[in-house]
C-alpha cells in the first residue's frame, strides 16, 4: 500500500522512454507544453514558484532543443521565425544556469514530465550551426596562412576525418588515449546508432563534457550523442594465469583520468569452470576489500571437465568473449566497450546474440524485454501501479538476471550477483550494459543449452525454492477496510454457505491497534482470536500484515516491540548511532536492522508472543522494501557521498533515499546503501525462521519485496496493482520473471487491489487467479467489496467452477512444488521453455504452462467470448472433454463463454487429481484420479508426491510417498517409488480419463478385473469411473 500517485512519464524522463510524436500526435511544430496545474507536485514545491518558473524554462537536460529537432526531420518545415531570438535565449540560460543538480533533478523526475515548450525550426537551427562552423574553419584557415607566410613553409595544411565503418564483430584496438585536456582527439568511426555506448549517462551532456572525456560526440537521429570510441582506455590484461578451478589474472588500469572518482587502478580477475554448464567471473578490487552479497552460492571443488563454452580474452584493453563450444556462436563479448571500475560506478558491456531477452526484474511490462534503447533501474522501491502501457521502473524487488533465447532456440543466462542501486540499458545492436555504483562485478554464465536448463542453473546459484505447505496452494482471501473481527468472519461464513473453496482468511493492517505491529484492535476485533479458532476448526487458516516500521512515540513501558528493540539495538541507525526514524501506518518508526542476529532473535520473540493470543498460520510482511513516507528520515539525509554518489541510476525519485531510508544509515553488516536492496530478503529469513520456531510446520511467508535466493524461504505477490484488464495481463508475465527467478509461489491481488472493479472483470480474474501458483483475492481500504460471495448467482457460480478445478488439480500442482523444490523445475513456465525452437513461442505472455503440459488461456479483454491461443505443433487436448485440439502449429479461435477458462492438456501427460472439496483439509480425503493423454506415439507419463502436507523435512524423514505413472498403448500401470507416508494405505484410484483413444474398446479391465467405462467417440475420451484401486499397490488398467 502506497499513500502516493504519479504523473504519466513523458518522453525521455530519466525513468522512462516516449517517441517524441506521441506527445505531439499529428501537430507540425517542434513543440509542447506544460500545464502546471495538471501535474501532482509536492507541497515545497506548489510553494516554490521560482522552482516551478524554472523547470518550465529548462528542457529535459538530455537533450538540446536542437537535438529534439534534429531527432524527428519531420518538423524540419515548422520554422518559425518569430521564436527563433526566443529559442537561442533559452539555449543560453541553460548554460548559464548553476542551480544545484540535486534540486533540479528530484523535481523533473517528480513531475515526470517533459518541460520543454517554446517553438524551433530545425532548419534555422542547422543554419546557425553551420555558419558557425564554416567561421570556425575559416578562421583556422586564415591563422594557418599567416603562420605559413611568415615562417616560410606550408605546414599548415587542413586534413578532412576519415570515415571509418564499424566492422561487423566489434574489435578493441591498442590504447593509446591519454585523457586530460592535451589528449588526442579520439578515433570516432562513422557508428550506426545501435552500436554505441553511453559514455555520459549523466544529465546536461555536452560536446564540451563528452569530449573532455576522450569521447565522441555525433548528433544523429538517436542516442546517445556522446559515446566510447573503440581506442578508450581502459584495463590492461596482465598474465594469464591457471588455477585448480580455471584462471587468474591481474588488470590494470591505463587511463590516466577517470570520469569518476577513486578509480580503483588494479583489478584480479577470477575465471572459474565451475561446471561444465557455469562459468564464474569475478573482478575484484586488489588491493581493498568491497562489499559483498552475502548470499550463499555453490563452491566449486574443481574445474569442469567438458564445458560447454570457451573463453577468449582481449588484452589491451581488457575484454572477455564466451563462446558457446558447439557452434562457436558469441554469448558474452565485453570488448564492444571499456569495462569502468571506481569506488561508486562499475560499468561493462556484453553483446547479445539475439533480441530475445527476459527477466530483469522486478519491473511492469510484457515478458519478452525490448531492446530499443531501454534502461531497467534496480532499487527496490514501493510504488504503485503507473498509467503507462510499460513500467520498467524500479519497483519492489531486485533481480539482476537474465535469459536469452538464441535464434536457433538454444538459451543463456546470465546473473550478476550485486546488490547495489544499478541500471540495465538494453540497445538495438543488441546489446546490454551493466551499470551499478558499488559492490563487485560477480557474474554467473549459465549455457543451458535450452531455457529449463537455463533455470534449473540458476536456481543451482541462488538455491531451489521451498516446499510451501499443501494448505497455501487452497484459495485465500483479504481486504484491507473489512474494519472488524466480525466483519472478518461474515466473510468466511458466506464463503461457506455459498460452497466457494476457501483454505486462508487474511487481514490486512485495520485489524492493528493503531496500526502497531504485534497488537491487535481490543475493540474492533476483539473477537480476532475466535475467528481463528473458528478456522482452524473448520480445516482453515489464518495470515495477518505485519510492517517493519516499528512506532517509537509509544509511552515508554507499553510498547515491547520498540522497548526491547532500543534496549537491545535492534534497529538501522543514522550515522550518529541513533536509530534513524522515518515515517509510515502508524506515524513516526524505527526500521529493524534484520542482517543482525539479535534483531532476528527479537522479531521471534514478539511473533511468539503475539501468537499466544493469536495463533496465526503465516505472515504476510509488507512495505519491506522498506518504505518510507518521507525521503530518508524525519530529518532528512547528511550530505556525503552515500546519499549523493557521483552517479546514480534512474531510480523513481531522482535519489536513492527517495521514499525509502537514508543511503548512508548503518546496519549490521554494512551500510544501507550496500543493504537497500536486500532489506525484505533477510526479513523474509527472519520470518521464516520464526514460523518455524513457533509452530514447528512448513512456514508461509509471503513478502513484496524479493531478492535472488528469497524463493528459498517464501513466496511474492506481485504488489499494488489496479482494477483494470491491463493489470490483469501484465499479472502473467509477473508470475512467469518471479519463476524464472526461484520464487514460483507467486501471484497478483486477484480483481485488483486499487481503483473499482466490475463484475466481468472480477470473473475473467477469478477465473485466470484459479490457476496463479498463488491465488488470493484482495483489494483496498475504501473500494467496492469483491470478494466472490457479492456477485450474482451466476457469477458465483462460474468462480465456483474455476476455484473447484484448482483444487481437483492441486495434486499435480503440489508435485510440480516438488520438483521445483527437488528438480530446479519452474511452476508456472512460458510456451517456449517447452518449445524452443519454435520462433512463434518467443513472444506470447498472454498463455502459460503449468509445468510442461498444462496450457492456461485466460480472457484477458472486456466484452469477448472468444479468445486466441497458439498450439505447438504437437499433440493438445481440451482438457474438459479430452477432444484433441485441430489444427496445431499456429493460433487457434477458442470459445471462451464467461463461465469457462480455456485449460488444454499436452500429449504425453499424465496429470494425478483429487475429488475438490471447499478445503484441503477435507479434498486430501478423497479419492485420486488420473487424466491421461496420449501423445502421437500412444505414450503418457506422470507422478504423485504426497505427504502430509505440513510437515517439516519429510523427504529426509522418509514419510512421503512417490508414484510414477506410465501409460504405453493400452495399457496404463503405476509404480510405487516410495511408501513412508502413513496415510498411503487409505489412499485409492477412484477414476481414470483417457485422452486420445481411437477407437471404442471391446474390453476395459483394472487390476485384472473387468471395470464400467464410458466412451466417447466424437472426442475420443475413455472413463473408468467407480474405482477402488489401492495406490499403495501397483495399478495396471487395459483395453482392447
Amino acid at each position: 500500500m502506497m499513500a502516493e500517485s504519479y504523473p504519466l512519464s513523458a518522453w525521455n524522463t530519466p525513468d522512462k522512454k516516449v517517441p517524441l510524436e506521441e506527445l505531439l500526435e499529428t501537430s507540425e511544430e517542434c513543440s509542447s507544453s506544460l500545464d502546471v496545474a495538471s501535474v501532482q507536485l509536492p507541497q515545497d514545491i506548489v510553494a516554490n514558484p521560482d522552482m516551478i518558473n524554472y523547470a518550465l524554462e529548462e528542457p529535459f537536460l538530455l537533450k538540446t532543443e536542437v537535438e529534439k529537432c534534429e531527432k524527428f526531420p519531420h518538423l524540419k518545415d515548422a520554422a518559425d521565425q518569430q521564436h527563433r531570438d526566443a529559442f537561442f535565449s533559452l539555449q543560453a540560460k541553460i548554460e548559464e544556469r548553476s542551480l544545484e543538480e540535486s534540486r533540479r533533478e528530484s523535481f523533473r523526475r517528480y513531475v515526470g514530465v517533459s518541460t520543454w515548450r517554446g517553438h524551433c525550426s530545425c532548419k534555422v537551427c542547422m543554419v546557425y550551426l553551420m555558419a558557425c562552423f564554416m567561421l570556425l574553419l575559416m578562421g583556422v584557415c586564415a591563422v594557418g596562412m599567416v603562420f605559413n607566410i611568415v615562417m616560410g613553409n606550408n605546414l599548415f595544411i587542413p586534413v578532412m576525418p576519415t570515415i571509418v565503418k564499424r566492422p561487423s564483430q566489434p574489435k578493441v584496438v591498442p590504447n593509446t588515449l591519454v585523457q586530460g585536456p592535451t589528449a588526442r582527439a579520439p578515433q570516432c568511426p562513422d557508428e550506426d546508432n545501435a552500436h554505441r555506448f553511453d559514455c555520459y549517462p549523466e544529465d546536461l551532456a555536452t560536446q564540451e563534457k563528452c569530449e573532455a572525456r576522450g569521447c565522441c560526440w555525433r548528433k544523429p537521429n538517436g542516442v546517445p550523442f556522446c559515446y566510447f570510441p573503440p581506442d578508450y582506455p581502459s584495463y590492461s590484461l596482465g598474465e594469464v594465469k591457471s588455477t585448480p578451478l580455471g584462471a587468474t589474472a591481474v588488470l590494470t588500469r591505463t587511463n590516466a583520468s577517470s570520469p569518476y572518482p577513486k578509480a580503483v587502478n588494479q583489478l584480479t580477475m577470477y575465471l572459474r569452470f565451475e561446471t561444465d554448464t557455469r562459468l564464474h567471473l569475478v573482478l575484484n578490487d586488489t588491493a581493498s576489500k568491497r562489499f559483498e552479497v552475502p548470499i550463499a552460492t555453490p563452491t566449486a571443488t574443481g574445474k569442469a571437465a567438458s564445458p560447454l563454452y570457451e573463453v577468449e580474452y582481449s588484452h589491451d584493453p581488457f575484454g572477455i568473449v564466451v563462446k558457446r563450444r558447439s557452434n562457436g556462436r558469441v554469448l558474452l563479448n565485453t570488448t564492444v566497450a571499456p569495462l569502468l571500475y571506481a569506488d561508486q560506478f562499475l560499468e561493462t558491456s556484453t553483446s547479445l546474440p539475439s533480441r530475445n531477452i527476459y527477466g530483469l526484474g522486478e519491473h511492469r511490462g510484457p515478458f519478452r524485454h525490448s531492446t530499443d534503447w531501454v534502461r531497467i533501474p534496480f532499487w527496490a522501491r514501493d510504488k504503485p501501479t503507473a498509467e503507462a502501457e510499460e513500467d520498467v521502473t524500479n519497483l519492489y524487488g531486485s533481480h539482476p538476471f537474465y535469459l536469452c533465447v538464441e535464434e536457433d532456440g538454444q538459451a543463456h543466462g546470465v546473473f550478476l550477483l550485486n546488490s547495489n542501486a544499478m541500471e540495465v540499458i538494453l540497445q538495438p545492436a543488441p546489446a546490454l550494459t551493466w551499470r551499478t555504483i558499488g559492490g563487485i562485478l560477480d557474474f554467473h554464465i549459465l549455457l543451458g543449452p535450452d531455457p529449463n536448463s537455463v533455470i534449473q542453473q540458476y536456481w543451482d546459484v541462488i538455491g531451489y525454492p521451498m516446499m510451501p505447505p499443501y494448505w497455501a496452494l487452497g484459495f485465500h482471501l483479504c481486504r484491507w477496510g473489512y474494519n472488524s473481527a466480525n466483519r472478518t468472519m461474515d466473510i468466511v461464513h458466506k464463503m461457506r454457505d455459498a460452497g466457494i473453496p476457501q483454505d486462508t482468511q487474511w487481514n490486512d493492517i485495520d485489524y492493528m491497534t493503531s496500526h502497531l505491529d504485534w497488537t491487535y484492535d481490543g475493540d474492533k476485533f476483539a473477537e480476532l482470536p475466535a475467528v481463528v479458532k473458528d478456522l482452524h476448526d473448520h480445516g482453515q487458516h489464518y495470515i495477518m500484515i505485519v510492517d517493519p516500521g516499528i512506532s517509537n512515540t509509544q509511552k515508554a513501558g507499553t510498547y515491547p516491540p520498540y522497548d526491547v528493540g532500543l534496549k537491545r539495538g535492534v534497529f538501522i541507525n543514522d550515522t550518529d548511532g541513533n536509530p534513524i526514524v522515518g515515517s509510515v501506518w502508524p506515524g513516526d518508526t524505527t526500521f529493524p536492522d534484520f542482517t543482525n542476529p539479535i534483531t532476528q532473535q527479537w522479531w521471534l520473540e514478539m511473533a511468539a508472543d503475539f501468537h499466544k493470543k493469536v495463533p496465526f498460520d503465516g505472515m504476510w510482511i509488507d512495505m519491506n522494501e522498506p518504505s518510507n513516507f518521507v525521503d530518508g528520515s524525519t530529518h532528512g539525509c547528511p550530505d556525503n557521498e552515500l546519499e549523493k554518489p557521483p552517479y546514480t541510476p534512474a531510480v523513481v525519485g531522482g535519489t536513492l533515499a527517495a521514499k525509502t531510508l537514508c543511503a548512508s544509515s548503518q546496519q549490521h553488516l554494512s551500510s544501507h546503501y550496500n543493504l537497500h536492496n536486500l532489506y525484505g530478503h533477510f526479513e523474509i529469513i527472519a520470518s521464516h525462521n520464526a514460523l518455524v520456531s513457533i509452530r514447528g510446520t512448513r512456514p508461509v511467508v509471503i513478502s513484496r519485496s524479493t531478492f535472488p535466493s528469497s524463493g528459498r524461504h517464501g513466496g511474492h505477490w506481485l504488489g499494488d496493482n489496479k482494477s483494470s484488464w491491463k493489470d490483469m495481463y501484465y499479472s502473467i508475465p509477473g508470475i512467469l520473471n518471479m519463476n524464472m527467478f526461484g520464487i514460483p509461489l507467486v501471484g497478483p491481488d486477484i480483481c485488483g487491489f486499487g481503483g473499482e472493479t466490475n463484475e466481468e472483470l472480477c470473473l475473467r480474474w477469478q477465473q485466470l487467479g484459479a490457476f496463479y501458483p498463488f491465488s488470493r483475492n484482495h483489494n483496498t481500504l475504501g473500494a467496492k467489496a469483491q470478494e466472490p460471495t457479492v456477485w450474482s448467482a451466476a457469477t458465483q457460480e462460474s468462480i465456483r467452477s474455476a476455484l473447484l478445478t484448482r483444487y481437483s488439480l492441486l495434486p499435480h500442482l503440489y508435485f510440480l512444488f516438488h520438483r521445483a523444490n527437488k528438480m530446479g523445475e519452474a511452476v508456472a513456465r512460458p510456451l517456449f521453455f517447452e518449445y524452443p525452437t519454435d520462433n512463434n513461442t518467443w513472444g506470447v505472455d498472454t498463455q502459460f504452462l503449468w509445468g510442461d503440459s498444462l496450457m492456461v488461456t485466460p480472457v484477458l479483454e472486456q466484452g469477448v467470448t472468444k479468445v486466441t491461443a497458439y498450439f505447438p505443433n504437437d499433440t493438445w487436448y481440451d482438457f474438459y472433454s479430452g477432444r484433441p485440439v485441430v489444427p496445431v502449429g499456429q493460433n487457434v479461435t477458442l470459445d471462451a463463454p464467461q463461465d469457462t477458462i480455456n485449460l488444454h492438456l499436452r500429449g504425453g501427460a499424465i496429470l494425478v487429481t483429487q475429488q475438490p472439496s471447499t478445503t484441503t483439509t477435507a479434498s486430501r480425503k478423497n479419492q485420486f484420479g488420473l487424466v491421461v493423454a496420449l501423445n502421437r506415439t500412444l505414450e503418457a507419463r506422470g507422478g504423485l508426491f504426497w505427504d502430509d502436507g505440513d510437515s517439516l523435512d519429510t523427504e529426509g524423514k522418509k514419510e512421503f510417498t512417490m508414484i510414477k505413472f506410465f501409460s504405453s498403448r493400452n495399457t496404463i500401470s503405476s509404480q510405487v517409488m516410495m511408501s513412508g507416508y502413513p496415510g498411503t494405505k487409505d489412499m485409492s484410484l477412484g477414476s481414470i480419463r483417457v485422452y486420445g483413444v481411437a477407437q471404442k474398446p471391446h474390453t476395459v479391465m483394472a487390476n485384472k478385473e473387468a471395470v464400467n467405462y464410458s466412451y466417447v467417440q466424437d472426442s475420443q475420451m475413455l472413463s473408468l469411473n467407480n474405482l477402488t484401486l489401492p495406490l499403495s499397490q501397483p495399478v495396471q488398467a487395459m483395453w482392447a
